[in-house]
């Protein structure tokens, strides 16, 4: 009985508390005046304490830094040396028009990566450089280097990024073979978009001409609420070569400053949009050879954290050109058709306003077993020392996948069609006002062509020996081909450089090395 009025005594005190609980949650009732907007405790403004924080897993689409498709990872500062060796049978080591014969190139690289975090800071540091030997009568021994250096300073709603790439390099940086320092191109610091809009690549090499390359990027990106975000960046690059041995030919010098602004809005967790502003100034080796490029791109982003990246974009491109050149007397003759023919030049001032579409798309997806990046860029870049400024559409594929516990494959496939900006100059023309020649191109630093592709395809193996060492193979073709304008007076002339190359070599990797 005692049992049972315990029982009825607790539900009479559930009851009385669930109606309590009830009359607390209901309405008030219209007699009790209701609380003003004014009396309500104020929301936090965004990027105070307790406020959403940014999206860090879907950073801005105008910005440089790109979502990691890998798995996430706690962050740690920590130091790691690696080297490498490798030996290559190559079918045109000195890059010639007409091909040439096997030559090996021998090559031993080490590197040092760091990596510091601080509470707002993040610090990353690559240097790779070494040597390579050129079994070639003249060239021996060539010096690699390249560093990187990424600082970012963070805060609540955005961040600043200072990142800076040089190399000295024998030849370019798209598509050489594996196992060369060319291979890491420009930024190895994890995923950003460092480098060909900023003029960070050489779509295109001939001969083996030495060159100094960095790029100097500052950029900024504030969240102005949890779903907008604005981006600005500068930056500045230049190109110097101390010429070549086997092309008789000056390559010309470039300097580029850039700047892009961009707002950026998220629609869904996994699309966003944005609209961005370029600018492009190119200064060459050459007077008279400047010209400045205006961008306007609309951006299409679909992200799936940890699986997909999509980007896609569109605008229009204005070019403006103010070249010092010349012109035959004869109108009926251009270019070296009027040297060759005995013809005067005449100088002249060419001023031309160009009208383009600027565009670009790239595509990151991340399988089970394969990666895939899949990209396309359409941009004024500096003409890699062949042309003083060009035009370019540039396809890239890459994918790798590992095949057992040890082994796994890599492809590496790119195209680029460069066409020239402006027209050569009176400095190249005149400097080549000795040509007597009619089927070769002339002995002088220009060339008559309108146009040039590059292209190369690759793959390769893996093989993991143990934690810290990796052997591997490698495989490549590279096709470097001016278009028929090239021979002035003939189509019999050289203007196809053929390369095959055969890599193997030994990577030593250890573990990271914990600072903290």
């Amino acid at each position: 009985m005692r049992k049972h009025k315990n029982i009825w005594i607790l539900g009479m005190l559930a009851c009385a508390l669930s109606r309590a609980w009830a009359q607390d949650s209901s309405t008030p009732p219209a007699t009790e005046p209701a609380p003003q907007s004014g009396q309500q405790e104020p929301i936090p403004a965004y990027g105070q304490d307790n406020a959403p924080p940014p999206i860090s897993e879907n950073p801005p689409l105008s910005g440089l830094d790109l979502p990691s498709l890998e798995p996430h990872a706690a962050p740690l500062s920590y130091l790691q040396p690696g080297a490498t060796i490798s030996e290559s049978a190559d079918s045109n080591v000195a890059n010639t028009l007409g091909g040439g014969s096997f030559n090996s190139v021998s090559r031993a690289l080490g590197n040092l990566t760091l990596r510091r975090l601080w509470s707002n800071y993040d610090l990353g540091l690559d240097y790779i450089g070494g040597v390579a030997y050129y079994d070639l009568p003249g060239e021996g021994l060539k010096l690699l280097q390249q560093m990187d250096l990424d600082q970012k300073i963070t805060w609540k709603r955005g961040q600043l990024s200072v990142r800076d790439s040089f190399s000295y390099l024998p030849e370019g940086n798209f598509g050489s073979s594996y196992g060369s320092l060319g291979s890491q191109g420009i930024s190895s610091l994890g995923t950003t978009s460092f480098g060909i809009f900023a003029n960070g690549a050489s779509l295109g090499t001939l001969g083996l001409a030495p060159r100094i390359l960095n790029v100097s990027v500052a950029d900024i990106s504030e969240n102005l609420s949890p779903k907008s975000a604005i981006t600005v960046a500068g930056g500045y690059a230049f190109t110097h070569f101390y010429g070549s041995a086997y092309t008789g030919t000056s390559f010309i010098g470039s300097a580029q400053t850039s700047a892009q602004v961009g707002y950026n809005r998220i629609l869904t967790s996994h699309t966003q949009i944005a609209l961005v502003y370029g600018y492009q100034g190119f200064d060459f080796s050459i007077l008279g050879t400047a010209f400045h490029t205006h961008v306007i791109q609309g951006l299409y982003g679909h992200r799936i954290s940890g699986r997909m990246d999509l980007l896609l974009g569109a605008g229009p491109q204005i070019t403006l050109i103010d070249t010092q050149s010349a012109v035959c007397s004869n109108p009926s003759l251009t270019g070296f058709a009027c040297l060759l023919a005995g013809d005067t030049l005449v100088p002249t001032t060419v001023k031309n306003t160009k009208l383009g579409v600027a565009a670009q798309a790239r595509l990151r997806y991340k399988f089970p077993k394969t990666s895939l990046t899949l990209t396309y860029q359409r941009v004024e870049t500096s003409g890699s020392g062949l042309f003083a400024g060009t035009q370019s559409d540039i396809v890239r594929l890459n994918a790798d996948r590992p095949l057992t516990r040890v082994w796994d494959a890599f492809t590496d496939i790119g195209y680029a069609h460069n066409s020239r900006v402006q027209p050569l100059s009176y400095q190249q023309l005149t400097e080549c006002a000795g040509v007597s020649q009619s089927n070769a191109p002339p002995p002088c630093p220009a060339n008559n062509a309108m146009a040039y592709s590059y292209g190369f395809i690759g793959g390769g193996v893996h093989r993991a020996f143990g934690r810290s060492f990796h052997g591997y193979a490698s495989y490549q073709f590279n096709e470097l081909a001016f278009d028929q304008s090239y021979c002035i007076a003939t189509t019999a002339c050289n203007r196809i450089s053929n390369r095959n190359v055969v890599t193997f070599g030994l990577d030593w990797t250890p573990r990271p090395i914990r600072i903290d």
